[in-house]
């Protein structure tokens, strides 16, 4: 059900420097020549102790291979998360009861994507590998992985067992009267061609919606 009403995705890479602030883009030298690799996403060849040699004067050049790698990076088609939780992200979340969250796990897996230039062919295998959740409230949460579904044989006052988030507070205060909760999902991606291997790493799709939280008050009878 992605694209389901509520739920803003976005799409960035995660290389920065300290204070959060992006690096500029990383460049590349292959073969004598500098490469300018757009977008930060920080590519990291492994070159596996082999020497490149420079072709012979007047020899056509090869298309280096960090060069047919941003192809592929930029053919990647990630899916975009769908942020679940329970209590329903439809409904009201309860101070002090524990909210679950996972991502739909439609958006979660492998996805591979091949590119190849003037001959140098690339495969690039795109993983996620965590979640982070900014819950609205102050409180960030990191999930190595999608999260657990709530079902019902779980207790409804059971915390999740690897993605979960209690509150504190309501969010009556907050701007619409709800915490904007936004999760990104960091991928990295794994490329082997042209007799080299590499990882391209903390590409993050994020996505975000208004949680609304109340308190629920007891009341005494008789």
């Amino acid at each position: 059900m992605a694209g389901k009403s509520g739920t803003v995705p976005h799409r960035k890479s995660a290389k920065t420097g300290g204070g959060g602030v992006p690096k500029g883009p990383p460049k590349i030298v292959a073969d004598g020549w500098e490469f300018d690799l757009g977008g930060g996403m920080g590519i990291m060849p492994r070159f596996d102790g082999a020497e490149r040699k420079k072709p012979a004067q007047g020899a056509k050049r090869q298309v280096p291979v960090e060069v047919v790698v941003q192809r592929a990076v930029e053919r990647l088609e990630l899916p975009q998360p769908v942020i679940r939780t329970s209590p329903d992200e439809d409904l009201v979340q309860v101070v002090h009861v524990p909210t679950w969250m996972w991502v739909d796990r439609s958006a979660w897996g492998p996805v591979l994507v091949s590119a190849a230039v003037d001959g140098v062919e690339v495969t690039a295998i795109a993983k996620p590998r965590k979640t982070v959740w900014s819950m609205g409230d102050g409180r960030t949460v990191i999930c190595q992985g999608p999260g657990t579904p709530y079902s019902a044989s779980h207790s409804p006052k059971a915390s999740s067992p690897d993605c979960g988030h209690t509150y504190r507070r309501a969010s009556l205060s907050a701007p619409g009267g709800a915490y904007t909760v936004s999760v990104q999902v960091t991928w990295d991606v794994e490329w082997h061609g042209a007799g080299q291997t590499g990882v391209v790493p903390g590409l993050v799709i994020t996505a975000e919606r208004p949680l609304v939280v109340d308190e629920v008050q007891a009341v005494v009878t008789g």
